[in-house]
């Protein structure tokens, strides 16, 4: 499949699929959220199912213009039976993947982690973050900006293998990996160097599989040929990289909000590692960020029924 240029590509793709995902909607008496889904379904991008207060969930979707009876809605009026009734949803393979509404983050991942009855997978959890940026030509997808704090050699794998698994899902045969440092040179004095070498020796020892890694390597030279070509540095990710694993969640979190309020971009955001995956966003976000992440992860779960 040819990369994907921008979300209005991907919704285009999402709408002209025949199989509808289910998304279960996680304390869904939450007006953001419930615009984000409203205008999901009414592309037909997927079928929600709303959990929590139902009569609260009645009443704004009314105000939103909505007929209650065109959606399935089921009362749970606890946060955390809501939740725990997500996640019993996704094991009866009636919900392809889980949202979260007006629910304490800790709440919805708490049922998500269960030992005995969550969506473990043995991997680790991380946050993908997605981006369609004006100056770039496709989206970029960075990772983990959002979960994990200073993760390790071993998480980091993880973290690249997650993202990877998620865009063969949306369609990518082998995605370009940027692992970014501040320098494109092995510092002994910079562990994220060192770990970028060693991620980069993975993919090539078939470790980490159906991606080509490139790290360490700098942002400018990560997105500019021109910058690369003067460096004498080269690379079949410079200038066309898809994920961008970053060293720890500080670089994550400023890179992905300098893009949107400095660059103009538009953002979705993902947890992965989990047996679905969990549109998670922060309780700042959009609708129109909300909507896109139903979109992210409706095609990330798309070609894994």
């Amino acid at each position: 499949m040819d990369d994907i240029k921008s979300f209005d590509h991907l919704i285009n793709k999402m709408k002209s699929n025949t199989i509808k995902n289910n998304v279960a909607v996680v304390s869904a008496a939450d007006e953001h959220t419930l615009e984000a889904v409203i205008k999901a379904k009414r592309l037909g991008v997927v079928e929600p199912i709303l959990i929590g207060d139902k009569e609260k969930i009645k009443k704004i979707l009314l105000n939103l213009g909505e007929i209650k009876d065109g959606f399935n809605i089921i009362d749970k009026r606890d946060d955390k039976l809501a939740a725990q009734k997500a996640v019993e949803l996704v094991h009866e393979k009636k919900a392809n993947f889980i949202m979260k509404g007006k629910i304490q983050t800790s709440d919805l991942l708490k049922a998500v982690v269960d030992k005995e009855k969550g969506l473990r997978t043995g991997n680790i959890m991380s946050h993908m973050a997605i981006f369609e940026i004006p100056s770039y030509h496709k989206l970029l997808f960075v990772t983990d900006g959002g979960m994990n704090i200073n993760p390790s050699l071993d998480e980091k794998k993880q973290i690249v293998q997650n993202s990877v698994a998620a865009l063969q899902s949306m369609g990518y045969e082998k995605p370009n990996v940027s692992v970014l440092c501040a320098v494109e040179t092995v510092n002994p004095k910079m562990q994220e160097t060192i770990d970028a070498r060693d991620l980069k020796l993975m993919a090539k020892n078939k470790e980490i599989d159906n991606c080509i890694i490139e790290g360490p390597i700098s942002y400018d030279l990560m997105m500019s040929k021109e910058s690369a070509t003067i460096k004498g540095f080269e690379s079949p990710v410079i200038g066309n990289t898809d994920i961008v694993l970053v060293p720890n969640i500080a670089t994550g979190n400023i890179l992905g909000k300098a893009l949107m309020f400095s660059a103009g971009a538009k953002m979705a955001g993902i947890i992965l590692g989990s047996k679905v995956p969990i549109v998670l966003t922060s309780r700042g976000s959009t609708s129109e960020e909300k909507f896109l992440s139903i979109v992210i992860s409706a095609s990330a779960c798309n070609n894994s029924k």
